[in-house]
């Protein structure tokens, strides 16, 4: 018998979720669910004896990892795991295995929506029809005919550029390994063409020590001064003080932005909520019905194959 611990809502409904756990508590384990908190003594406290974790975008910290003597598995019902101790993780041989996969579509089509957005200046025209006015100066631009620089070429990189390339764009696409077999309307160049040549640039790559920073003044001042910057990525990739000043003073036309520096709600007073042409969201790229039912069902497959030792989704 194994004792698991939800550290956080998956975003299902109780009847989904009390569904999946079934098979699981009729071989005798135990689930036992909390609220999400960034309390490191309750973190301790609530997964002091567990065997696995289930956790989504929570932080769990490496301080509370080697508290965390009987842990086993930690099941991450996120794509990345950046946000999670994976030192103290290897440390103590604890496993990690996450969701990757759950949210191709929704992010995706969230990048989609936020352009459009901004290319029509949807909130503005919105504004202006329920005060009685009109058009005036917010007539928009099309997607068609536009270049589109894709930053990380992944699975959902991949998606974000056939969608694209749908609605008529040219695609470019920049990751750290040249891809063999992808559509033939991608093409792949340096960071810094796709910058230069972008009226569109999404960022899909993940957070790590050769991306921690990589958008800051010096390579927003490469890009269109019309062109946006979507980023569904991590917020950490991009310099946000730069992103703000690049904003302020023209360097580029606007910018989409679902992932900041820390994790939403955020100060009301925090400069990126202030800047022009800056559309925000609080980090639901990944967030719909069906992705938060295929991320349940990944987790606890997940679990299951770790329970009859066979990891998959394997980070550690």
């Amino acid at each position: 018998m194994s004792k698991i611990v939800i550290m956080e809502s998956l975003g299902i409904s109780a009847e989904e979720l009390a569904a999946r756990k079934a098979p699981f508590e009729a071989q005798g384990h135990v689930f036992v669910d909390y609220p999400k908190t960034t309390d490191p003594a309750k973190l301790i406290e609530e997964a002091k004896d567990a065997d696995a974790m289930i956790l989504a975008n929570m932080p769990m910290p490496a301080d509370v990892l080697r508290k965390c003597n009987k842990l086993k598995f930690i099941d991450v019902a996120f794509t990345g795991v950046d946000h999670v101790g994976l030192d103290a993780a290897k440390e103590k041989n604890i496993a990690v295995s996450n969701a990757s996969g759950y949210s191709n579509e929704a992010v995706s089509e969230l990048v989609i929506g936020t352009t459009l957005s901004l290319a029509r200046n949807l909130r503005s025209v919105e504004d202006r029809c329920r005060e009685g006015k009109d058009k005036t100066g917010l007539v928009g631009w099309e997607i068609k005919g536009k270049t589109v620089g894709i930053i990380g070429l992944g699975k959902i990189g991949t998606r974000t550029a056939e969608l694209f390339h749908a609605f008529g764009a040219t695609v470019l696409a920049q990751s750290r390994t040249h891809h063999d077999g992808i559509a033939e309307y991608i093409e792949q160049v340096t960071q810094e063409e796709l910058l230069r040549r972008s009226d569109i640039v999404v960022l899909h790559c993940p957070l790590n020590d050769s991306t921690r920073g990589m958008i800051n003044a010096e390579k927003l001042a490469m890009m269109k001064p019309t062109a946006l910057l979507v980023n569904v990525a991590r917020g950490p990739v991009v310099v946000e003080k730069d992103l703000v000043a690049a904003l302020e003073n023209g360097v580029i036309a606007g910018a989409a932005i679902d992932v900041f520096d820390k994790e939403p709600p955020l100060d009301t007073a925090s400069p990126i909520l202030h800047a022009p042409n800056c559309l925000v969201t609080p980090h639901v790229a990944f967030a719909t019905q069906q992705s938060m039912s295929l991320r349940a069902e990944i987790v606890f497959d997940n679990l299951a194959k770790w329970m009859e030792g066979h990891q998959i989704n394997t980070i550690l």
